[in-house]
């Protein structure tokens, strides 16, 4: 074993694991058992900030089309709609990162919007154009039409969380995730991607009781599909607050908060020993806003330093990130100082290694397995 030192008091022991082809490295799992007598996956242990011998590491968007076999997957299916929506498909391109990588969490291939069928506002994905809703919603009679959520519309995601969780056998974290009721918002109200949002921003200001409808019917049924997940599978779900970042903190407190506290707190009634992660783009004013939410982890974006958001966080709360996407692109020896850094600064208790933000489109699969490799052999002493 050779070490190396981060900040002062932070020891790392690097494994050495030449006898051992990247392929085959075996993940790490020296877990104490659960009550029920089932061994924990290394995530979820340090995402409740239990003791972990190493930072378990997965990668927002580790399974797309930066991999090459995805695009050939495409290739023969070229809808995404199909790709995210068909069973078999689901599984075979989650468990794409996990044959090649072997991550420690293994995300289901999803979008946030596929439950919007199933609440009654149908949508398409048009690859150029992102998501397009024709019939948005405008006043309080649209958001009264939206019914609960059919679950029988979404039988392929439960089946998928099954079958992944079956095929990893708990060597990694099966994970589930939804979209918060803002996010969600604000594709149903501006019918699209936006970059200024403008027309949810001023229903804010006008029309407050249609957008508080919408936000507390999304809260609820999203609450269901996430547990749904939970029982068909999840290890854990992650909670995106994509755009929670484009309010001001003061707005982000009243049209976002209440609703993610609300999914928090009823999926807890249900499910209280399952983590979940808050996650939020841009979100370096809401830090200590996240961290109160009632998550267990706050995803963080490479915009923050580590070191800040553990102080501001406390330690209570379990951190994941953050490097930067871009530093994928570097040298080998630029990314095991930038994954070297953000291990010393997160320190050896409640960090789940991750990047800031998802697999950027181009990025070399040998750097990613670099990240991957890196995060097995840097063992906490």
């Amino acid at each position: 074993m050779s070490t190396f030192f981060g900040l002062p008091g932070e020891v790392f022991q690097t494994a050495h694991t030449q006898s051992c082809p990247r392929s085959v490295l075996p993940i790490c799992a020296h877990a104490a058992p659960s009550t029920s007598g089932a061994v924990e996956p290394l995530l979820v242990r340090a995402a409740r900030g239990e003791k972990v011998e190493r930072a378990p590491c997965w990668m927002m968007r580790q399974a797309g089309r930066y991999q090459s076999a995805y695009r050939k997957l495409a290739e023969k299916y070229p809808s995404f709609r199909e790709r995210s929506e068909r069973t078999d498909l689901i599984v075979e391109i989650s468990l794409q990162p996990w044959r090649s990588f072997q991550p420690d969490g293994v995300i289901i291939f999803s979008d946030i919007l596929t439950p919007l069928t199933a609440l009654g506002v149908p949508f398409e994905i048009d690859d150029h154009k992102g998501p397009i809703i024709e019939n948005r919603i405008s006043s309080i009679d649209e958001v009264k039409r939206l019914h609960a959520l059919d679950l029988n519309q979404l039988q392929f995601v439960g089946e998928a969380l099954t079958a992944l969780r079956q095929e990893v056998q708990g060597r990694a974290a099966v994970l589930g995730f939804v979209g918060s009721p803002w996010t969600l918002a604000t594709y149903i109200i501006e019918g699209k991607s936006s970059a200024l949002y403008k027309t949810i921003k001023t229903m804010m200001h006008n029309a407050p009781d249609v957008l508080h409808a919408l936000l507390s019917h999304l809260a609820d049924q999203i609450a269901t599909y996430a547990c749904f997940q939970i029982s068909s599978g999840a290890d854990a779900v992650q909670l995106f607050d994509s755009w929670g970042g484009q309010l001001p903190p003061q707005m982000w407190d009243r049209w976002s908060r209440p609703y993610i506290e609300r999914i928090i707190q009823a999926t807890k009634r249900e499910h209280p020993t399952v983590p979940i992660t808050v996650y939020a783009n841009g979100s370096g004013g809401l830090l200590e806003r996240l961290g109160s939410t009632g998550a267990d982890v706050v995803g963080l974006d490479w915009t923050v330093d580590m070191a800040d958001a553990r102080t501001r966080l406390g330690p209570a709360v379990s951190v994941q990130g953050n490097l930067d996407p871009v530093v994928l692109f570097a040298s080998p020896d630029a990314i095991e100082s930038a994954v070297k850094d953000v291990l010393a600064k997160a320190g050896q208790k409640g960090h789940i290694l991750n990047l800031g933000h998802g697999v950027l489109v181009g990025t070399p699969e040998e750097s990613v397995a670099h990240v991957f490799d890196l995060s097995k052999q840097l063992t906490y002493a």
